[in-house]
């Protein structure tokens, strides 16, 4: 079929790139949906610049 096997050793590498991607594609996406399902759970934002402490409202004088 292809006579060039450096040819064929970069479709190789492409192939295992593109792969990799696919799969930090899908971690990435995972972790989203987990980070959005906690944030539903608990009523509260789950970003790493959300407070500690639960927020508490306090009505106006």
């Amino acid at each position: 079929m292809f006579t060039n096997p450096e040819f064929m050793l970069d479709l190789a590498h492409d192939r295992s790139r593109e792969m990799i991607a696919d799969a930090d594609r899908e971690r990435l996406l995972s972790s989203a949906r987990l980070t959005r399902r906690g944030r539903k759970a608990r009523g509260r934002p789950a970003g790493t610049l959300s407070s500690c402490e639960t927020a508490v409202v306090v009505p106006a004088r």
